[in-house]
């Protein structure tokens, strides 16, 4: 599968890689895009779990780095609270 890797700034400045197994992510993000914490959170978790079930369809299990990422966004989000998340790029 292709996969890519989204990096984002938290509101706090800090950065994170968020990895998903599947080019889904950019009908979700862009770079350079610029969303509240908790609309970040829930289009990740929506991206990421269609890229888990595409996995899931093709190889017959489900992507553990998949939901690896979304219990990484999850903490990244009760770690740096509110504000925007920024998108700084998506790279394969």
């Amino acid at each position: 599968m292709p996969e890519r890797y989204v990096s984002v700034r938290w509101p706090d400045g800090q950065s994170q890689e968020i990895y998903s197994p599947s080019t889904v992510v950019e009908d979700y993000f862009h770079a350079g895009q610029t969303l509240p914490v908790a609309e970040f959170v829930a289009r990740s978790r929506a991206a990421l779990t269609i890229a888990g079930d595409r996995v899931q369809a093709a190889y017959g299990f489900p992507c553990s780095r998949a939901a690896a990422s979304i219990a990484a966004i999850a903490a990244g989000a009760a770690e740096h609270g509110q504000g925007d998340v920024t998108v700084e790029r998506i790279t394969a």
